[in-house]
């Protein structure tokens, strides 16, 4: 199973961060990656090596070509747990509403 924290983890290199907006327009190579970036090729190679160990990165092999992408399922294990925090937060506010509806009531 993928995880959350081992993403956000991976998420918090500003670098890192550059690269794997880059992998939302598709299907790129480490140079089309690297194209405009102040970082060496090397370097976003391994950016791209933490990304794929925190589950956020997938590569496929094109002949001798290797081509990144996002993971869907690392997106989804985040997406999951950021909703956790939406889950709570909308009840705790649904439990303060109906606190202050019943105020309210006693007040009439």
């Amino acid at each position: 199973m993928i995880s959350a924290e081992r993403a956000l983890d991976a998420l918090g290199d500003p670098t890192r961060r550059m690269v794997f907006r880059r992998l939302r327009e598709g299907n790129r190579s480490v140079q089309e990656i690297a194209d405009g970036l102040e970082v060496s090729r090397p370097a976003v190679s391994q950016h791209l090596r933490v990304l794929k160990d925190a589950g956020l990165a997938v590569v496929r092999i094109e002949g001798t070509r290797r081509l990144y992408a996002i993971d869907t399922r690392g997106l989804e294990s985040l997406r999951g747990w950021l909703d956790g925090f939406w889950d709570k937060t909308l009840t705790a506010f649904k439990h303060a509403a109906e606190r202050e509806a019943a105020k309210e009531r006693k007040t009439r």
